[in-house]
């Protein structure tokens, strides 16, 4: 086995090399099946067995009740983006949303595309550097439904608490970046969404989790691939599915009840996002986090230096030293780790510890 990257890219990100095995093990040859899962018919017993199983496995380890649907969709959380509102928006009924850095924004423009929507709440004028209070967010009473973005990728920024919503408005959550890194009480939800490719596995899945009447109300002028009761009805099966990244996220549910669930897969992130928290903290001011304190990520950290030829001489010692993806992302500069469930504990060690040493050497 040649020496594994470093790895703190925002996503497509780490896999762990135990889940990697064991997808190359089976590459060729999917349980004696004389092919790959890849070449499979997605119509076959074999591969509806792991559609099956992959819906069950999140559905215990995520606590997901049968009222809710599992969706197994392609396109990413930005076609979702667009789903949601084509969904979900009523006339008459504005869709509001909470502005809390890029991917909400992105968000927003799309349903501004379908219909009438309302800014719940922002912090734009703050660079999106903290959540906004959750006293703060106002939603109308007659609103399709309240949009947040759980965790930004690019600000570095998490809700630690999620709003609350009148009854009759469902809570949509844009959760690509941190689904499966804490536990979640789902019920508080009408609707998450989230690309696989941060904390579940590959690109090329998208997982919806939605409540069964909002699917049953889903507006009959949508195209038929943009239905999510489509996609219900055929249980994620109505055309070719992602079949290989559904297979991957699968292994990595096995992995993640293997580390003893979501419960413990938290507690292990926040040990190792501390590590690097730490280093920011306790450099005398040589490192800035961006994020505010009280919102800052479990799963990217932003930071940055005095200047940006400290931060540019930071990301080519960094690569030489192993580390791969510190560059903050190009709408902000800066820098940013992004430590999701599958980056090693003892990854973040070694990047404190390049910190601390960086430090010394160029303070």
């Amino acid at each position: 086995m040649t020496n594994r990257a470093l790895n703190f890219n925002a996503g497509p990100a780490a896999l762990p090399l135990e889940v990697l095995q064991q997808a190359q093990e089976q590459f060729v040859d999917y349980h004696g099946a004389g092919m790959s899962i890849m070449e499979m018919s997605h119509r076959s017993a074999t591969f509806e067995q792991v559609n099956s199983e992959t819906q069950s496995l999140l559905r215990k380890l995520y606590g997901i009740p049968d009222s809710y649907h599992i969706l197994f969709l392609q396109g990413g959380a930005s076609t979702q983006f667009s789903m949601i509102p084509m969904n979900l928006l009523q006339a008459d009924k504005p869709a509001a949303y909470v502005m809390t850095g890029s991917w909400a924004s992105k968000a927003l423009k799309e349903a501004k595309l379908v219909g009438a929507t309302v800014i719940a709440a922002s912090s734009e004028s703050d660079k999106y550097n903290r959540i906004p209070d959750l006293s703060s967010i106002e939603v109308p009473e007659n609103a399709s439904y309240l949009h947040i973005t759980s965790n930004e990728t690019i600000e570095g920024t998490q809700f630690a608490e999620y709003p609350s919503v009148p009854a009759d408005v469902p809570l949509i959550a844009d959760m690509s970046s941190d689904i499966l890194s804490r536990p979640v009480d789902i019920n508080k939800f009408g609707a998450i969404y989230a690309g696989a490719q941060k904390n579940l596995g590959p690109s090329g899945v998208t997982i919806v989790i939605i409540r069964k009447d909002l699917v049953s109300d889903s507006l009959k002028h949508v195209p038929t691939m943009l239905r999510y009761d489509t996609h219900a009805a055929a249980d994620s099966l109505y055309n070719t599915p992602p079949s290989f990244s559904v297979y991957m996220v699968n292994l990595m549910l096995k992995w993640i009840e293997s580390k003893g669930g979501v419960e413990a897969i938290e507690q292990y992130n926040r040990d190792k996002t501390n590590l690097i928290y730490d280093a920011i903290d306790q450099s005398g001011g040589y490192y800035r986090g961006f994020a505010q304190q009280g919102s800052r990520s479990a799963m990217n950290i932003t930071f940055r230096l005095q200047t940006e030829e400290l931060e540019k001489l930071f990301v080519k010692e960094s690569e030489q030293q192993g580390f791969i993806g510190l560059k903050g992302h190009r709408s902000v500069g800066g820098l940013r780790a992004s430590t999701y469930n599958a980056v090693p504990h003892e990854n973040c060690k070694a990047l404190a510890e390049f910190m601390q040493d960086f430090q010394r050497r160029n303070g």
